[in-house]
C-alpha cells in the first residue's frame, strides 16, 4: 500500500513465516515477523504497527494470550490465523478481541484481501492506537438515545448511564449499523457486508461473537435476537 502499512506477523512455523512475510513485502507491506508470543508482544510495544496477524498455536505466549495483551493496550486490527476452522479456536480469538480469522492454509491473495477489507473499515490510522472510526457506518449526526444508552455519532463516543464505554472500531461500526435502523432486523449476512466489508460469503460466528461482545458492553437486553433472521437494536 502506498502508505507503508506495517503488519506484525506472529508464526512459529519458519516455512510458513518467512514465504507469508515475502508475499506481503511484496504487495508492499511493512513486515515484522516473529516466532512467538513473547517476541511478539514485545516488538508491538516496540513498532506500534497498524494491523497484527497472530497464529493461535505460538509457543511462549498463544496467539489467543497475546490477542487479550494487545487489546488491553490498543484498539489496533487484529486477524487470528488458525490451521484448523475448529469452532474453539475461532471463538476464544474473537472473543480476546480479534477483529476477523482465517484458516490456514491461505492463499496470499486472499490474506491481502482480508487485511485491506480491514483496514478499510479502521480507516488506516497508522499506529493502531486511535478509538474511533470516522469512516465508520452513515448515520444521522448528534446524540441518538436508547434508554441509558447515548451513542454520539458525530464524536464517536457512547456512554451507558452516564459513564463511557470502550469499544474497538469494529464494535462501533456494529453499533453505528443497528442504531442507524433502530427495531430493524439486520441479517448476519448484511452485517458482514457492511461492518466487514465482505463481498463474499463469510463466516457468521465472527458477527455473533461481536454481538456478544458489544452486549456485555452496552446492556444484554439492548441487541435482541430475531431467530433464523438476525439482531435488532431496540428502539
Amino acid at each position: 500500500m502506498a502508505d507503508q502499512t506495517h503488519v506484525l506477523f506472529v508464526e512459529d512455523d519458519d516455512v510458513i513465516r518467512e514465504a507469508t512475510q515475502l508475499a506481503l513485502e511484496r504487495d508492499g507491506f511493512v513486515v515484522t515477523a516473529m516466532p512467538d508470543g513473547l517476541s511478539g508482544l514485545e516488538a508491538f510495544r516496540a513498532d506500534r504497527p497498524d494491523i497484527a496477524l497472530l497464529d493461535v498455536m505460538v509457543p511462549g505466549l498463544d496467539g489467543v494470550s497475546l490477542c487479550r495483551r494487545i487489546r488491553d493496550e490498543s484498539t489496533v486490527p487484529v486477524i487470528m490465523l488458525s490451521a484448523r476452522a475448529d469452532s474453539i479456536d475461532v471463538v476464544l480469538g474473537l472473543e480476546a478481541g480479534a477483529d476477523d480469522y482465517v484458516t490456514k492454509p491461505f492463499d496470499g491473495a486472499v490474506l491481502v484481501a482480508r487485511i485491506r477489507a480491514v483496514l478499510r473499515r479502521f480507516g488506516h490510522a497508522s499506529g493502531g492506537d486511535r478509538t474511533t472510526d470516522t469512516d465508520a457506518a452513515p448515520v444521522a449526526g448528534g446524540v441518538l438515545t436508547f434508554g441509558d444508552l447515548e451513542i454520539d455519532t458525530e464524536g464517536m463516543e457512547v456512554r451507558r448511564a452516564g459513564q463511557p464505554v470502550a469499544l474497538t472500531p469494529t464494535e462501533m461500526r456494529l453499533l453505528l449499523e443497528f442504531s442507524s435502523a433502530p427495531g430493524t432486523v439486520l441479517s448476519r449476512d448484511k452485517l458482514l457486508e457492511r461492518v466487514w466489508d465482505y463481498g463474499w460469503g463469510g463466516d457468521t460466528r465472527v458477527v455473533d461473537v461481536h454481538v456478544q461482545r458489544l452486549r456485555t458492553k452496552i446492556g444484554q437486553d439492548r441487541i435482541e435476537t430475531v431467530r433464523g433472521f438476525g439482531y435488532k437494536l431496540k428502539a
